[in-house]
């Protein structure tokens, strides 16, 4: 390049990759408006459903192995996510956050034309974004032989492993349910102050926390209740914070939030206690189970460890 090509402007190809850019976002932001896939992604689900391009999994070789014995033909890798303001409701933000992005996969696993998406994990990242939060989900989007493609694709966050054993004693994942609920507390009489009253219950603080927990429980039976008759696993995690308020007051924020892989089983079915369901929603091992330290983004102090 010469010193006055600057002047130039750009060449051909660059003019042609930055219209493919602005194509491509355009068609991202018009399906995001109307709750479909963006055609770049349409075109490689059917691809990867027809046989034109390769096929890919999270799942582990075992997995595939154990998938395909039992007729499970795995299509594609498939994703959703949504950043969620919510600023108006930190209840209403977990529950629409994460019911957007479970949308959003089904809308993709529709497009690959799968029964089922499998090996879900629910991800968020912990960026200090005042009063929003990222709800990400990915899994593997899987063919059921002699099943035509559903119109409603089952979401679960069992592997192909637990899925067959589940499937086997008439126990079918039918998708994940979530529950939260917050609550603020403004200490007006000072209750909560019992440093020289030596070991003593915070009753305040005790109603408060059962309070908010129940909440968060029985939001989740809400969700859950249309889509089984029963749940699995759950993980439950809560924070409470304390500030100080006008004239020194004391308030507390106390909240919960528990999600659950719903199941629909036949009357009098009983679970195989070798079927372990975790509900991941970690970037490193899962908080249910070991003890290791690990990266947790509704953790508010990652020193402590697993929950």
């Amino acid at each position: 390049m010469g010193i006055f090509d600057i002047f130039s402007g750009p060449d051909a190809d660059t003019v042609a990759r930055r219209a493919a850019h602005d194509e491509r976002i355009a068609d991202i932001e018009e399906s995001l408006r109307n709750g479909g896939v963006p055609a770049a992604i349409k075109d490689r689900l059917e691809g990867a459903r027809s046989g034109r391009r390769p096929w890919t999994a999270t799942l582990r070789p075992a997995e595939l192995l154990i998938a395909r014995s039992h007729g499970l033909k795995p299509i594609a890798a498939i994703s959703a996510t949504c950043w969620l303001h919510y600023g108006w409701s930190w209840t209403n933000g977990h529950s629409e956050g994460w019911n957007m992005a479970l949308s959003r996969m089904r809308e993709e696993a529709l497009a690959a034309g799968a029964n089922a998406v499998l090996d879900v994990k629910m991800r968020t990242i912990p960026l200090d974004v005042e009063n929003s939060m990222d709800f990400t989900l990915v899994g593997t989007a899987v063919h059921v032989e002699g099943l035509p493609p559903s119109r409603e694709p089952i979401i679960a966050t069992v592997p192909a492993l637990e899925f067959v054993k589940l499937l086997e004693a008439d126990v079918v994942p039918t998708g994940i349910a979530i529950g939260a609920y917050y609550e603020w507390m403004n200490d007006w009489l000072n209750n909560t102050n019992l440093t020289w009253m030596g070991n003593i219950e915070s009753e305040r603080l005790s109603q408060l926390w059962e309070h908010v927990r129940q909440r968060a429980h029985q939001n989740l039976r809400t969700n859950a209740r249309a889509q089984g008759n029963g749940v699995l696993a759950h993980l439950n995690f809560s924070e409470m914070f304390e500030r100080e308020g006008q004239n020194k007051q004391k308030q507390y924020l106390a909240r919960h939030i528990v999600v659950a892989t719903t199941v629909d089983a036949k009357r009098g079915t009983t679970i195989p206690h070798e079927v372990r369901m975790v509900v991941d929603m970690h970037a490193g091992r899962s908080p249910l189970v070991g003890t290791a330290q690990h990266h947790q983004s509704y953790a508010s102090n990652e020193s402590e460890g697993a929950i």
